[in-house]
């Protein structure tokens, strides 16, 4: 008679990406991941490889959600990158670990293309990628100092987002 499965990949992930918030990427550990979903250790490798492999699977998940939430705005350029700061607040290691090599390539593309043909409205065709890395720098740029707690000088965070990106916008000829 087999053994009653006692966890899914989907628990493990889920488990993963909360100690990833919770610990940061050090944290991340087969044993911590076990003891959160209520196994021993060594049953965990029945369903992730190793950690390497637990990582990845963390990183496909949360750029999945980054995704998925990119998909829910309007996809405007503002809508896309207030969604894009919005998940870098909600989980900033998960943001932090899609720049990683563990981050998988295909769901980001797609996740950029959504910024290439806003941008390209905006910018043009033939400026299109020109003008999707740009946006992709400054805001990314922006949530890194922001979740690093680098603008100390005071001001409104929020209104110098939203200058920056009217900013963008004008600069793209709009």
């Amino acid at each position: 008679m087999p053994t009653p499965e006692r966890t899914t990949n989907a628990e493990i992930v889920a488990a993963g990406r909360d100690l990833l918030e919770e610990t940061g990427l050090a944290g991340l550990t087969m044993q911590s991941v076990a003891q959160r979903v209520g196994v021993r250790a060594p049953s965990l490798y029945k369903r992730v490889r190793d950690r390497d492999a637990l990582v990845e699977e963390v990183a496909a998940a949360t750029v999945a959600d980054l995704t998925g939430r990119l998909e829910a705005s309007d996809r405007s350029l503002e809508g896309l990158a207030r969604a894009y700061r919005a998940f870098a607040h909600d989980r900033p290691e998960g943001f932090r670990l899609m720049f990683g090599r563990n981050a998988p390539q295909e769901p980001l593309d797609r996740a950029g293309l959504m910024i290439v043909r806003s941008a390209g409205e905006l910018a043009g065709e033939e400026h299109a990628l020109d003008a999707a890395r740009l946006v992709t720098a400054w805001v990314t740029g922006f949530v890194q100092m922001e979740l690093a707690g680098s603008f100390r000088l005071g001001g409104d965070v929020d209104a110098a987002f939203d200058y920056g990106l009217a900013t963008l916008r004008r600069g793209m000829g709009v």
